[in-house]
């Protein structure tokens, strides 16, 4: 199980990059266009896959900022914005690569953003849900791209598992 995790970890990190140097690639007006998607646009949707990363992070761990509503924005800008990516790609690595498959059926406890109630759960489904989640937003992105008239971006596990970095888990 710690192997599956590790690999999804491994995913979401490289699929974010590849998000990334695509949004790299808009202009600000771009960047802030709302354009209809959950989040509006780009930078609402970004900034809504850090926020949801760093309240599940600080359930898991009891550390880290935890913003307190799901559309928080963080960062205004692309710049800003990456650079906390990258460094919550890492602690997630780190920290999913730091635990036990007997850690992974344990359970957790956590007070909900958006109705203020207690969860228990365990702790690998909750995973589960961190990294779907994350592919679900993505391709709300990649859709912002397309209606921005940027390139498709492939974004399947099995892209992943085809490169250097992927190999390992395919």
């Amino acid at each position: 199980m710690r192997q599956h995790f590790m690999m999804f970890a491994a995913y979401n990190q490289w699929a974010n990059n590849r998000i990334y140097d695509a949004a790299a690639e808009l202009d600000e007006e771009e960047f802030n266009r709302n354009v209809g998607a959950f989040f509006g646009s780009m930078m609402g949707t970004l900034n809504h896959l850090l926020t949801a990363d760093r309240i599940w992070m600080k359930r898991f761990t009891g550390e880290g900022d935890a913003p307190t509503t799901l559309d928080a924005v963080l960062h205004r800008g692309l710049p800003g914005l990456r650079m906390a990516r990258e460094a919550e790609d890492r602690r997630i690595v780190d920290w999913v690569g730091g635990l036990s498959d007997k850690a992974l059926t344990g359970r957790f406890t956590y007070m909900t953003v958006s109705d203020m109630r207690t969860v228990s759960q365990r702790l690998a489904p909750a995973l589960d849900h961190v990294f779907n989640h994350q592919t679900h937003h993505r391709g709300q992105a990649h859709t912002i791209l397309t209606i921005l008239g940027r390139p498709s971006l492939g974004l399947d596990l099995m892209l992943f598992q085809r490169t250097e970095e992927g190999r390992a888990f395919a």
